[in-house]
């Protein structure tokens, strides 16, 4: 009984550790998403607006978080950078979700030729690394946030439709698809009323994870120039017109790189949290 008590003892510390971590991601996520979609609206300023008597300043009660080389406000820009940074995140993970999970979906219940195309193609994906497919597809299509929210999709397509596969293999089998299929019900009844529930689980867990990826992949192609065009801000974009002042004006390039990480954390910890969530749905099935 000792024993038990003791592990108790240190199980609650845990859970409260992970409880505020999580409090701590959902308010930072709010925070961020508020102050990018209604940032106009509270008053803050124009992120283009620059002031060349003013450059390279450090934080101050008139620029929060200091300015760039262009004497253009820090927090500014990095609001206004997360608008395209959450944009791109959401879309891409959507087509993802969409279309690798109906592939998945597909190939996993039907079998042999359908799953052995679809998988193949997705095998063809794999074999291309993300971000040079990104890159590739990014400058044939020309730089904009459509884009690069279409090319971080496509290479997020082959990894769902591999998870959506392995859970619809087993989940054709179980007894309420065997039941519904005995019933006489439709194909479409199947996939959707009967499998798709119970495949969401481990999609969504791998996309709310997959969100943070996303926003690391659109900070890659902004650092390359394929984001968004400038003036238009955007996280990477902001890292790498400002590295050159590494040394003199270290601020301008750390700031939106700890935003960019702070907001990565934050939904890995929301990531970790909704997996564990669904395994407990899980093993109570």
């Amino acid at each position: 009984m000792a024993s038990i008590a003791d592990t108790t003892a240190i199980a609650r510390p845990r859970r409260r550790r992970l409880e505020l971590g999580i409090v701590l991601a959902l308010a930072w996520l709010v925070l961020l998403v508020v102050l990018a979609a209604l940032g106009p609206i509270i008053g803050i300023q124009n992120p283009d607006d620059g002031d060349l008597l003013d450059i390279l300043s450090l934080p101050t009660a008139a620029h929060w978080l200091g300015t760039d080389s262009l004497g253009r406000d820090t927090f500014a820009r990095a609001v206004y950078g997360a608008q395209v940074s959450l944009t791109v995140a959401l879309g891409s993970v959507g087509i993802g979700l969409a279309l690798g999970g109906t592939l998945g979906l597909i190939g996993g219940y039907f079998g042999r030729w359908p799953d052995r195309l679809i998988m193949g193609a997705m095998t063809v994906l794999l074999c291309f690394p993300g971000i040079i497919l990104a890159i590739a597809l990014v400058s044939s299509l020309g730089p904009s946030v459509g884009n690069v929210t279409f090319a971080i999709g496509v290479i997020f397509v082959p990894a769902f439709a591999r998870i959506a596969r392995a859970n619809t293999l087993s989940l054709r089998s179980r007894e309420f698809v065997l039941a519904a299929q005995s019933l006489g019900a439709k194909l479409p009844r199947i996939l959707i009323r009967e499998i798709l529930p119970n495949l969401m689980p481990a999609l969504l867990s791998y996309a709310v994870v997959m969100l943070g990826v996303a926003i690391l992949a659109e900070a890659a192609l902004g650092f390359l120039g394929l984001s968004v065009r400038p003036p238009q801000p955007s996280w990477g974009g902001m890292i790498a017109a400002e590295r050159g002042n590494l040394a003199e004006a270290p601020h301008a390039v750390f700031i939106p790189a700890a935003v960019m990480f702070l907001t990565v954390l934050a939904i890995n910890w929301l990531g970790e949290a909704t997996r564990r969530l669904f395994d407990i749905r899980a093993q109570s099935l």
